[in-house]
C-alpha cells in the first residue's frame, strides 16, 4: 500500500473508533484525494478546531467553495456538530475526516461523483 492508502486507513479507523460511524470507503478516498498534498503535511492535515480562522477556512474553502453551500448559521452549527462528534478533546482532527463528515452531513456526496 502507498502512503495515501495508509492515511485513508487511518482516517477510516478514526471514523469507526472516534466518531462511531462506518465510513463509505469510496467517498472517503475521494474526499482524501480532494484534500490534495495537504494530507502529507503534519500541520495542514489537521483542523485546529479551537482557532476561529481555521474554522473560517473550513467554512469558506470547503463548505462554500467546494460543496457550493450558502454561508449562514447552519454551516457553523454543522462544523460544531462534526467537531463534537470527533471529540473536542481529540488532539488530531484530520482534515479529511472532518470534510468527510461535513459532506455526509449536508448530503453532498454527489460533488465527488
Amino acid at each position: 500500500m502507498g502512503r495515501r492508502d495508509d492515511l485513508i486507513a487511518k482516517y477510516a479507523d478514526d471514523l469507526r473508533n472516534k466518531c462511531g460511524m462506518e465510513p463509505d470507503m469510496a467517498l472517503l478516498t475521494k474526499v482524501t484525494i480532494g484534500c490534495g498534498p495537504s494530507i502529507y503535511d503534519a500541520d495542514a492535515s489537521t483542523v485546529a478546531a479551537s482557532q476561529p480562522d481555521e474554522i473560517a477556512t473550513v467554512k469558506e474553502k470547503y463548505l462554500v467553495k467546494k460543496l457550493g453551500l450558502t454561508d449562514g448559521p447552519a454551516l457553523d452549527e454543522a462544523i460544531d456538530a462534526v467537531i463534537a462528534t470527533y471529540g473536542k478533546s481529540e488532539r488530531n482532527k484530520y482534515r479529511a475526516v472532518v470534510y468527510y463528515m461535513l459532506c455526509k452531513h449536508f448530503g453532498k456526496e454527489a460533488v465527488y461523483a
